[in-house]
C-alpha cells in the first residue's frame, strides 16, 4: 500500500503543477504578530496622548471625547493594520522583521477583503485578549493561522529563504586527459540527477556513508562509462558531472546555431 501524500502545504499553477511552499512558523509567525500589537498599542496611547492634549488646550470640547476614544480605536487596531498590509502587499512590520506575507490559500496575493476581514477579527484575538486567541489559533492548525486566518481563507507564507550558493564543479586534473575520449551519453537522466544530488549533499554525510554512496553510484554507473578509468569514486563522479554538463551546454549550441540558420534570425533575442 502506498504512502499518502501530504499535499497540505502545496498550491496549483495554472499548468496544474504542485509548488512546494513554506508557511511561516508558529514562532516566528508569534514574534512578527507581538511586533504589530506593541506598534499599534504605541499608536493608539499617541492617540490618547494627543486627545488629551487637544482636551486641555481647549480645542475639542469634551462632549466629544467618547467619539475621539472610538475612533482612535478604529484607525489603530483597524484602518492603519488594513492600509499597511495593502501597501505592503501583504506584509507589515512584524512580517518584515521575521520574513513572512500573508496569501490566500491558493498561494495569489491577499486583498483589501482578506486584510479587512483579518483586521477586524484581530481586534478580538490580538489586542483584546492580547494575542491568547491567536496564539491558540495557531498552535493547532497546519499552517499557523489564526482565526482572522481561518475566516478569510489565508495564511503566512515564508519569503525569506537561505540564499543559495551556486555550485562550479570543476574537472579533475587526474581525468581530464580521459574526459577527452570518454563517452558517457548512454547514462540515464534519472542516475545522473542521483549522482548530482549526492555532490551537494555528500559535504554534510559522514565519512563512512559518504564513501559507500559514492562507490555504489560509481558500480551501477560503470556499464554506461566508457572507457572505465582507475580514480577515486567521488572524483569519477564529478568528473561524469562536469562532462555531462559541457556535452549538453554544446548540444544547446548547436540546437541554438541550427534554429538562427532556419529562422534567420537570433534564438533568444
Amino acid at each position: 500500500m502506498s504512502t499518502p501524500i501530504d499535499t497540505a502545504d502545496e498550491v496549483l499553477s495554472g499548468e496544474a503543477v504542485a509548488i512546494d511552499v513554506q508557511p511561516l512558523g508558529f514562532f516566528m509567525r508569534a514574534l512578527g504578530a507581538l511586533i504589530d500589537m506593541i506598534v499599534g498599542w504605541v499608536l493608539f496611547l499617541l492617540f490618547l496622548w494627543l486627545r488629551t492634549w487637544l482636551l486641555f488646550a481647549g480645542i475639542v470640547d469634551t462632549s466629544i471625547d467618547g467619539i475621539l476614544s472610538i475612533a482612535a480605536m478604529v484607525v489603530c487596531f483597524v484602518v492603519v493594520p488594513i492600509v499597511v498590509e495593502l501597501a505592503l502587499r501583504g506584509r507589515s512590520l512584524g512580517k518584515l522583521a521575521v520574513g513572512g506575507r500573508i496569501v490566500r490559500l491558493d498561494g495569489g496575493a491577499a486583498g483589501f477583503r482578506h486584510a479587512f476581514i483579518r483586521a477586524l477579527i484581530g481586534v478580538l484575538e490580538i489586542y483584546m485578549t492580547f494575542g491568547a486567541v491567536a496564539m491558540l489559533s495557531g498552535a493547532f492548525t497546519a499552517r499557523s493561522q489564526r482565526l482572522g486566518d481561518l475566516v478569510a481563507g489565508t495564511y503566512s507564507q515564508r519569503v525569506r529563504t537561505p540564499k543559495l550558493v551556486p555550485l562550479a564543479a570543476v574537472m579533475p586534473p587526474a581525468l581530464a586527459g580521459w574526459a577527452q575520449i570518454a563517452d558517457v551519453a548512454r547514462m540515464p537522466d534519472r542516475l545522473a540527477r542521483r549522482i548530482s544530488q549526492f555532490l551537494q549533499h555528500a559535504a554534510r554525510m559522514s565519512p563512512p556513508a559518504r564513501a559507500r554512496v559514492a562507490q555504489d553510484l560509481v558500480a551501477e554507473s560503470a556499464v554506461y562509462i566508457s572507457p572505465q578509468p582507475a580514480a577515486h569514486p567521488e572524483q569519477l563522479l564529478i568528473a561524469i558531472t562536469v562532462l555531462r554538463r559541457q556535452r549538453e551546454r554544446r548540444a544547446l549550441a548547436i540546437a541554438d546555431a541550427r534554429a538562427e540558420r532556419l529562422t534567420g534570425r537570433r534564438v533568444g533575442v
